[in-house]
């Protein structure tokens, strides 16, 4: 007999659902962004730039960072906790578990971050903007969260292989974009500190294995990987994706189901509702009223480098890999799906927004060159996003429109999204 839910338990309940639901988290996202360059454009916007300039922490423990900084190292850790979560639960028992399946997406993936960085190299080096070079990999990124919210919003309908290959591709994507960041974006390795973040995500490890992973013990530990991680040098946010590695994916000590999905359940509505709203919201406050203004900013090369790397550079790295792999190789797409239908999959791939602002923040020590890409980022994953869901919105139709028999199901097609 399940226990009795008060009216208020029900009520938190069906929050925390809300939460969970890709469309919230692009909603959320969005309204952050629109919050940020409203007020970074407004007549008080010496308050938003006091604002993200507020220092606040401990200084004997090297934690008093701006609010800017808390947002980006802290907050986005818990974002990369639940990449950490979703990305082992993949590989272990989802679509990263089987080989042959995984490549295609997995090769697209590699593909939709490579030609990306080309055009932004391609196109700095043309300009004669040798110093704008560090941001390579800015629009080699693809935001999960947002991707997978505009495919739910206008995809409903078509084929489930789609989003299959969307999240497998966007997870490989984080997984490659973390590792870029941690190896490219890290001017120095303190070692102790480090191995200190290793023995705290050893033990976070144990213990999650174990029959004693309650949040109020493995919190802590987090914490400590987290500031030994931030005190190392290697960006903060590692921590998160490694801690979240290690959470089981298979049923442990008589459990019914993995403890990747409590972990998921419980972290992805303060992921959702709170870390990436606040991080967008310190990051996208770029202003376009300032000095030149938006011509200024049109006028760095990094600009046209990014939005062309997020919305072309992604499109044939994504869509050029997948046609060379399926023709050269016996490696096939999933039945039903073709090269013409991961068209807007592939323009989804563009949205980088959370990742790509991040690597924004990371790449230049001039203001004018982060500004520049950041309002890249946004206008860039803007345009991916418009070109991507009429496309959905008409493909979807049409596979709606493939009910010959009239039983609510697209023929050769029993698993739709939105089912």
């Amino acid at each position: 007999m399940e226990p009795t839910r008060t009216p208020t338990g029900a009520r938190r309940a069906r929050f925390a659902q809300l939460l969970r639901l890709e469309t919230t988290s692009g909603v959320l996202l969005l309204v952050a962004a629109a919050l940020a360059l409203i007020w970074a454009n407004s007549p008080w916007q010496e308050s938003y730039a006091s604002l993200m300039e507020l220092r606040i922490g401990p200084a004997a423990m090297h934690l008093d960072l701006s609010v800017a900084a808390w947002a980006a190292d802290g907050l986005l850790a818990v974002f990369f906790y639940v990449v950490g979560v979703e990305l082992k639960h993949e590989i272990v028992a989802g679509s990263l578990r089987d080989p042959k399946r995984a490549a295609v997406p997995v090769l697209a993936a590699v593909g939709g971050m490579a030609l990306p960085a080309l055009v932004y190299v391609a196109v700095v080096l043309v300009a004669g903007d040798v110093d704008a070079l560090s941001g390579w990999a800015i629009p080699a990124a693809t935001d999960i969260a947002f991707a997978l919210a505009v495919l739910a919003i206008f995809g409903r309908g078509l084929p489930i292989g789609l989003r299959t290959f969307l999240l497998t591709l966007a997870v490989v994507d984080d997984l490659l974009a973390i590792l870029v960041i941690a190896v490219f974006y890290t001017a120095s390795v303190q070692l102790f500190a480090l191995l200190g973040a290793a023995l705290a995500v050893l033990a976070f490890a144990l213990v999650a294995r174990s029959r004693y992973d309650f949040w109020w013990v493995l919190l802590p530990i987090a914490l400590v990987a987290w500031w030994c991680m931030h005190e190392s040098g290697v960006h903060a946010t590692i921590a998160g994706v490694v801690l979240g590695a290690f959470v089981p994916a298979r049923p442990v000590h008589g459990q019914r189901e993995p403890r990747t999905h409590r972990h998921e359940a419980a972290v992805r509505p303060w992921s959702t509702a709170i870390a990436l709203p606040v991080f967008a919201f310190c990051s996208a406050g770029v202003s376009v009223v300032d000095g030149g203004g938006f011509l200024q900013l049109a006028a760095q090369p990094v600009l046209l480098a990014v939005a062309a790397g997020l919305v072309l550079g992604k499109l044939l790295g994504v869509l050029g890999v997948t046609a060379l792999i399926t023709r050269l190789t016996p490696l096939r797409l999933p039945d039903g799906i073709g090269i013409r239908d991961l068209l807007p999959v592939a323009l989804l791939t563009g949205i980088g927004f959370t990742v790509s602002l991040l690597i924004a923040e990371l790449s230049f020590d001039d203001d004018a060159r982060t500004d520049a890409a950041k309002l890249a980022v946004l206008i860039g994953s803007g345009v991916a996003a418009l070109l991507a869901a009429p496309l959905l919105r008409w493909d979807a139709r049409r596979a709606r429109a493939a009910d010959e028999n009239r039983d609510g199901v697209p023929d050769a097609v029993q698993q739709r999204i939105g089912d």
